[in-house]
């Protein structure tokens, strides 16, 4: 909006909020991925997530999952499948976790500075953001490729 310097305009805000969870796990070595989108995120819809990945992957496959400390990631009702091991970061250190640039990537590509008709309109967003990404795992891949884990793989 245009103003005169010095003086504070009046504008219309939204100031209450629709909240909708993107619960997703990526392969950096594959650009394979499991997304779902939840209305909130406990315990219960980890949960759900956890065993629709276990069900993806093969029988012989152990999936490492990598993750930071959200109450909902250290809760004792958390139900790991047998085929996932988790490896959790220490606080606060985002930089090491790989979907975080998934996430910092679907904003900057898809979703960030977009209005929303209503809580469908952001739902089908979030979507049809993961799909566009989930279907490119080549992208996925790049995005991922920190130097720990391409080392990790080389060896």
């Amino acid at each position: 909006m245009w103003a005169d310097r010095g003086s504070c305009p009046r504008a219309v805000r939204q100031t209450q909020y629709q909240w909708i969870y993107l619960f997703g796990a990526v392969c950096p070595a594959t650009g394979a991925s499991n997304g779902w989108l939840m209305p909130t995120a406990n315990t219960d819809t980890m949960n759900i997530q956890l065993k629709d990945l276990s069900k993806q992957v093969d029988s012989e496959v152990q999936v490492m999952l990598i993750w930071d400390q959200a109450g909902w990631h250290t809760s004792k009702g958390l139900k790991v499948p047998g085929n996932i091991t988790l490896l959790p970061l220490p606080p606060y250190s985002p930089e090491l976790n790989p979907v975080e640039l998934i996430w910092r990537y679907l904003r900057r590509h898809y979703l960030s500075n977009r209005r929303y008709r209503d809580h469908d309109a952001l739902f089908q967003a979030g979507g049809e953001a993961w799909n566009k990404l989930a279907g490119q795992p080549d992208m996925i891949q790049s995005i991922c490729s920190f130097p720990w884990i391409e080392s990790a793989l080389n060896n």
